[in-house]
Order: structure tokens, then C-alpha cells, then sequence
């Protein structure tokens, strides 16, 4: 098994610089590079800034935007649906593949991991990791600060919020807080009728 099939295995592997191989040792600093450069531009830069993120995803499906800062170790395994937003400060520790669905928010300081490693201290030491994906189905909203565990699939249209660190799998259609996250309740009736407490959606000003 090649060093890049283990990392995508769930398998241990030495995650030491030094054991890169040629051709990830060259994307790695790739990616790196062209994200410098992506910080750097500035904010009216659309074009220049959709191009970098279209040469150091693995997909980009139709529109997004990413605001800057913006953080990722190697790019190359992220994949982005049609629609995707992101805020300030996203960052994806993409050694496995991380997968956004379509119509998918993310708010300020999020981090997303899908790198980790082992409890037993003598295998940190030899720099031992694993890594395992993380999947954020279409139209989640992933709130300000939080965190999204190695592992993770996010159900369809969830909300995750401000602050959650999500240990384990959220089912589709509901809001989940906490540490570890855990469902509050289901999204339904209520969220079609208010956007919050007692404030009412006029839905004659929404576009069908």
C-alpha cells in the first residue's frame, strides 16, 4: 500500500515531513504556496481567488466563496458543492477527503479535521496519525467556532451550533449543540413559520 492509499485508509502511518514521497512531499508544499498566495489577495480579487481554490481542490462544482483567511494542508482532497460560503478562517485538515454537499454555510473560525492520532503515547512519539473523512451533506450550517471531528457525517440540512464539537455522526434535519454535540431538536413546522423566537418569516417578501 502506498503512503498516500494508507493515509486515506484509517491505517496508522509515520506523518513525519520526512516520509513523504516525492509526489506528496511536492503537493503538500504546493498547496501551502498557493494558499499563501490566496490570503494575500485582496478581497475585491474574486477571479484571482476563484482560480487558486479551483487548482487546489480535488472539485468545485459551481459558484462559492471562501473569505479570507483560508487554511488547508493539502486542498487536494477537498471537494465543494454547487453554492458553497465559508467565513473568516475556515480551516481543513484534509488528510483523508473531506466532501461539502450543495448549499452549504459555514461561519466564522471553523476547523474541520479528518487527521488524528493514536492515545498511547509511544506512538505519538514515533509520529504515528490516522486520518478518516468527514462528510457535510447539502444545506448544512455549520456554526461560528466550531469544531468537526475526524470521522463526522453531517446529515442533510442540520444546523451545528456556535461552539459544538462534534464527536460523532448528526442525522439529517435537525439542530445539534454542545460539547459533544448532541441533537436538540428536529428542524420543522416551527422554523417555517419563525427564523427566531417570536420574530415571524413574511414569506410575501421571499422569492418562490
Amino acid at each position: 500500500m502506498t503512503l498516500k492509499e494508507l493515509m486515506h485508509s484509517g491505517a496508522l502511518y509515520d506523518c513525519d515531513f520526512g516520509a513523504l514521497d516525492e509526489e506528496l512531499n511536492k503537493k503538500l508544499w504546493e498547496c501551502k504556496d498557493l494558499l499563501h498566495d490566496y490570503n494575500l489577495l485582496r478581497p475585491s480579487q474574486i477571479a484571482e481567488k476563484e482560480e487558486i481554490i479551483k487548482k487546489v481542490f480535488a472539485s468545485v462544482k459551481g459558484s462559492f466563496y471562501i473569505e479570507q483567511p483560508f487554511h488547508a494542508n493539502w486542498g487536494c482532497n477537498v471537494s465543494i458543492g454547487e453554492n458553497f460560503y465559508s467565513n473568516f478562517n475556515l480551516t481543513l485538515v484534509d488528510d483523508a477527503p473531506i466532501t461539502f454537499g450543495d448549499n452549504v454555510m459555514i461561519a466564522p473560525n471553523v476547523t474541520i479535521t479528518t487527521g488524528t492520532h493514536p492515545i498511547l503515547p509511544e506512538l505519538r512519539e514515533k509520529r504515528y496519525q490516522y486520518n478518516l473523512p468527514v462528510d457535510v451533506k447539502d444545506g448544512v450550517w455549520i456554526g461560528a467556532g466550531a469544531i468537526i471531528l475526524p470521522g463526522v457525517t453531517i446529515g442533510e440540512n442540520s444546523v451545528i451550533g456556535a461552539g459544538s464539537v462534534v464527536t460523532k455522526d448528526i442525522p439529517p434535519n435537525v439542530v445539534a449543540v454542545g460539547t459533544p454535540c448532541k441533537v436538540l431538536r428536529q428542524i420543522g413546522d416551527y422554523d417555517r413559520e419563525y427564523y427566531r423566537k417570536n420574530m415571524r418569516i413574511d414569506w410575501s417578501t421571499i422569492p418562490r
